[in-house]
C-alpha cells in the first residue's frame, strides 16, 4: 500500500472545512468542532511518535502504563459530556471498563491472537483501543439515558433495562450493516495493505465480537453499579 503523502493528506480537510462553514452559515457554535479536529490531530501525531519508541522497547511496562492511561481517560471521557455531578460515578465508569475491557483483550490477544510476546504493543495497544473505546461509548450511552429515565420514572429496573437496550443500538446497527453497508476499519485496511479477504473476513469477525461483549458487558456492570446509587424504594 502506498505511503500518504502530507500534501495529500491535506485534502482530507475539504469536506472537513466544508462541514465547519455549514455550521457557522447556520449559526452555530463552531469551536467545539474545531477543537475536536485540533485535539485529534495533536493526539494522534503524539500517538505516532509514542508509539514507535514504544514498539522498540522490548518490556512490558510501556505497554501496561498506556493501558493504564488509556482507561483513565475513557472512564473520564465517557461521563464528561453528560455534566453529571456524581463523582463516585467516574469509579464506576473505571472499575466496568477496566474489568470488561481486560476480560476481552486478554481472550483476544492470547486465546485467538495468540500475541508473543504476550505484552506485544503491535497487538495488545490498538486490539485496546478498539475495546476500551467501544466500552467508553456504551457506558455513555447508557448513563445518559439511564438518568434520563430516572428523572420521568424512578424506577431502578425499568431505567436499567431502558439504558442497556439504549447503550447497545449502534454495535446492533453495527452488526446488521458490516458486510452490506460498510466494511469496518480492520477490514479495510487488511485489504488495503494487500491481505486477503478472507482473512481480512477472520480479523473482521474477531473485532465485531469481542466489541459487543466488551461493551455489553461494561453497559450491564457499570449499570449494575449504579444501583449502589439508587434510593432503597427505587428497585
Amino acid at each position: 500500500m502506498n505511503t500518504i503523502d502530507l500534501i495529500d493528506l491535506t485534502l482530507g480537510f475539504i469536506p472537513v472545512l466544508l462541514t465547519l462553514g455549514i455550521m457557522m452559515y447556520w449559526s452555530l457554535s463552531v469551536k467545539t468542532a474545531i477543537l475536536s479536529v485540533f485535539r485529534m490531530l495533536i493526539q494522534l501525531l503524539l500517538i505516532g511518535y509514542a508509539l514507535t519508541y514504544i514498539f522498540g522497547i522490548n518490556h512490558s511496562w510501556p505497554v501496561l502504563l498506556i493501558l493504564c492511561v488509556m482507561l483513565i481517560a475513557a472512564s473520564w471521557i465517557s461521563l464528561s459530556a453528560l455534566h453529571l455531578s456524581y463523582s463516585q460515578l467516574f469509579v464506576y465508569s473505571l472499575i466496568a471498563i477496566s474489568l470488561s475491557g481486560l476480560f476481552t483483550l486478554a481472550i483476544t490477544t492470547q486465546g485467538i491472537l495468540h500475541a508473543d510476546p504476550w505484552y506485544s504493543p503491535q497487538v495488545i495497544i490498538p486490539i485496546a483501543g478498539m475495546i476500551f473505546s467501544n466500552s467508553m461509548n456504551s457506558i455513555s450511552l447508557a448513563a445518559e439515558r439511564f438518568y434520563s429515565e430516572y428523572k420521568h420514572k424512578p424506577d431502578y429496573l425499568s431505567c436499567r433495562n431502558i439504558a442497556y437496550q439504549a447503550s447497545l443500538i449502534p454495535i446492533f446497527n453495527s452488526l446488521l450493516a458490516v458486510g452490506l453497508v460498510s466494511l469496518p476499519g480492520m477490514m479495510t485496511g487488511q485489504i488495503l495493505s494487500g491481505v486477503s479477504p478472507l482473512i481480512a473476513v477472520r480479523y473482521q469477525i474477531m473485532v465485531m465480537l469481542m466489541i459487543f461483549g466488551s461493551a455489553g458487558l461494561a453497559s450491564a456492570l457499570f449499570l449494575h453499579l449504579v444501583k449502589r446509587q439508587m434510593p432503597e424504594g427505587a428497585y
